[in-house]
């Protein structure tokens, strides 16, 4: 019992965290900062533009 809840308390935490950085890459970076990350270039591409469509992908699947 004691370990089952051990497993469940550390389970939601590491949900938690994922959460948090699928929130700030999805909303944060691909859609709020979008404008500041375009004044930076990536490759010759605009680096907002470059996060939303390719980082955030990366990010998940990492």
């Amino acid at each position: 019992e004691e370990q089952a809840k051990a497993y469940w308390e550390e389970n939601i935490l590491l949900l938690f965290k994922l959460l948090a950085v699928w929130f700030v890459v999805s909303c944060g970076f691909g859609i709020l900062l979008v404008d500041v990350l375009n004044e930076v270039r990536f490759f010759g591409i605009k680096l907002g533009f470059w996060f939303s469509q390719q980082a955030a992908i990366y990010t998940f699947v990492a």
